[in-house]
C-alpha cells in the first residue's frame, strides 16, 4: 500500500511542482498565480495544454517555446522532478495515514521558499502566513483520527518555541537573521514538534550546522567574504527535513552516546 501511495504522490508531485514554478516566478513580484495564464515571456503566447505536461513537454520542446523558440530554464522540469522526489520520501516516510497531507503541503512550500530565497533574500508572507493556519487544521486531521492530542500539543509547543528561539536570534543579530525566517520557523517548529522532542532539537539544529559548513565551503572555494549574502531559509528547510526523516535515531544516538 505504502509504495502505491508513494508512486501516487510522485505523480501528483510532478503536477504540483509545475504550479510551484508559477509561484516562484509570480509571488515575489506581487504577480497573481491564477491570471493571466502561462504563457511564453518571449512571445508572450499562452502556454498550451499540450506544452505544459510537467517534464515531458520541456524534453519534446528540447526546452525551447513552440512558437518563437525562446529558451525555456532547465530548472522548471528541475522543479517539478525536485518535487515529485520530496514527495515521493514523505510518502515513503508517512505512509497511508491522515498526517501525509500536512507533511506534503509542507514539501511543496519548502520547494518554493528554497527558491525564492535563493533568487530574491526573501521569504515572502503571502506562503509563510497562510502556512500557520493550514498546518494547523491539516494536523488536527491526525489528532482527531487517532484521537490523540499530545502530539498536537506539543506540535504548539515546538511552534511557539522555535519561533520564538528565531526572534530571539533576530533581535541579537538582526543583520543575520531577518523577520521572514522568524515566520518561517513557527511553521517548522509546528511539524517538529508533531513527531517529537527530538526531531525538533534535530531540525533546529541541523539548519545551523548545514548553514555554517556550507558558508565556510563558499569561504574557502568560492571566495565568499564578511559581506556576501547567503539566505538562511534554505538552510532552515533542510535541516527541518533532516528532523522529519532521521531526527528520532540521530536523537536517540546523541542520548546513548551521552549515556556511555
Amino acid at each position: 500500500m505504502t509504495a502505491v501511495v508513494a508512486a501516487l504522490c510522485g505523480l501528483f508531485g510532478l503536477l504540483i511542482g509545475s504550479f510551484l514554478n508559477v509561484v516562484i516566478w509570480r509571488v515575489p513580484r506581487g504577480e497573481s498565480i491564477v491570471r493571466p495564464p502561462s504563457h511564453c515571456p518571449g512571445c508572450d503566447n499562452p502556454i498550451a495544454p499540450r506544452d505544459n505536461i510537467p517534464v515531458v513537454s520541456w524534453l519534446l520542446l528540447r526546452g525551447r517555446c513552440r512558437h518563437c523558440g525562446t529558451r525555456i530554464s532547465w530548472r522548471y522540469p528541475a522543479v517539478e522532478l525536485a518535487t515529485a522526489g520530496l514527495f515521493v520520501a514523505v510518502a515513503a516516510k508517512f505512509g497511508p495515514h491522515p498526517e501525509l497531507p500536512a507533511y506534503l503541503y509542507l514539501a511543496a512550500i519548502a520547494i518554493a521558499l528554497t527558491l525564492i530565497d535563493l533568487d530574491h533574500f526573501r521569504l515572502p508572507d503571502p506562503i509563510t502566513l497562510p502556512s500557520y493556519a493550514v498546518g494547523l487544521v491539516l494536523l488536527l486531521i491526525p489528532a482527531i483520527a487517532d484521537s490523540d492530542w499530545w502530539p498536537y500539543e506539543r506540535a504548539l509547543i515546538g511552534m511557539a518555541a522555535l519561533f520564538a528561539f528565531y526572534d530571539v536570534v533576530a533581535f541579537v543579530a538582526p543583520k543575520g537573521m531577518g523577520g521572514g525566517d522568524v515566520k518561517l520557523a513557527g511553521i517548522l517548529g509546528l511539524y517538529l514538534g508533531w513527531l517529537g522532542w527530538e526531531e525538533l532539537a534535530v531540525g533546529a539544529f541541523m539548519a545551523f550546522l548545514v548553514g555554517g559548513i556550507v558558508s565556510i565551503g563558499l569561504v574557502l572555494f568560492a571566495g565568499a567574504g564578511r559581506k556576501t549574502r547567503v539566505p538562511f531559509g534554505p538552510f532552515m528547510l533542510i535541516g527541518a527535513f533532516i528532523g522529519i526523516f532521521a531526527g528520532h535515531p540521530i536523537g536517540h544516538a546523541y542520548t546513548s552516546l551521552l549515556g556511555n
